[in-house]
């Protein structure tokens, strides 16, 4: 639900409104809004929930195309991308 929600709007806004200059927002400004704590847990779940539920989709997919019998190193290899994707979250969240 997430990401169904608000990925587009984030897309639409960061992809096209501001490069385009339908919205003008500088730099410093910018880095402002994203030192903020409640912004910087916003965007944790903003990233981290839609991969895990992209790498669990992922997951299922490849079973279902019959790769039955590697269900546990792809379901190693999906969550692990999705731990990963998370810590690095973390990681560029923490030094903004």
């Amino acid at each position: 639900m997430v990401a169904a929600l608000l990925v587009p709007v984030h897309l639409f806004l960061h992809g096209l409104a501001v490069p385009l200059g339908w919205i003008s927002i500088s730099h410093a400004r910018m880095l402002a809004l994203v030192g903020q704590p409640l912004i910087k847990l916003y965007l944790f779940v903003l990233i981290a929930l839609p991969l895990y539920h992209c790498f669990h989709r992922l997951r299922f997919i490849l079973e279902d195309i019959g790769l039955h019998g590697l269900r546990t190193p792809i379901a190693i290899l999906s969550y692990g991308c999705a731990v990963i994707g998370t810590a690095a979250t973390l990681w560029v969240l923490w030094r903004v």
